[in-house]
């Protein structure tokens, strides 16, 4: 009897996604706005202990700005799709949130992968250059209260 290949292991973003609202606004507050060719991306270091493991997350928003609902969700889902094949370079430790301009619906997915991995890229340096200088920073000395 013959037994069938395993199938290649499909990577998911179930557990790598932004989903609370009070967790989008903590990352645009503790972040500042970054552009690229078709979209602005922030990025802010997840808060300290509020998890177990800093497992790095990934949120889109698309405003109604952008075009009807079947629109926004194409766009959606080919942002996800991109994210999806490059989870492995977001960085760890940190929230990103992707906000793509209506010039998203018309490029061509191989551009919009491109232009996700070179943010990808460029938050992976963000992140290393602000963990670089977080852990170079002398530890604060309290005065313990009388």
């Amino acid at each position: 009897m013959r037994s069938l290949p395993k199938p290649a292991r499909r990577q998911s973003l179930a557990g790598a996604r932004l989903r609370k609202h009070a967790d989008y606004q903590r990352a645009y507050a503790a972040s500042r706005k970054r552009q690229s060719a078709s979209m602005s991306w922030f990025l802010a270091p997840q808060i300290p202990g509020a998890a177990d493991s800093p497992a790095p997350r990934v949120g889109l928003t698309v405003g109604k700005v952008i075009g009807k609902a079947h629109e926004r969700n194409r766009i959606k889902r080919r942002m996800r799709e991109a994210l999806r094949r490059h989870v492995g370079l977001l960085p760890e430790g940190f929230d990103l949130i992707l906000h793509p301009r209506r010039s998203v619906l018309t490029v061509e997915f191989v551009q919009l992968e491109a232009e996700i991995v070179r943010i990808l890229e460029q938050a992976r340096t963000e992140a290393a250059r602000v963990a670089g200088s977080a852990a170079a920073a002398p530890p604060v000395r309290v005065a313990p209260a009388s």
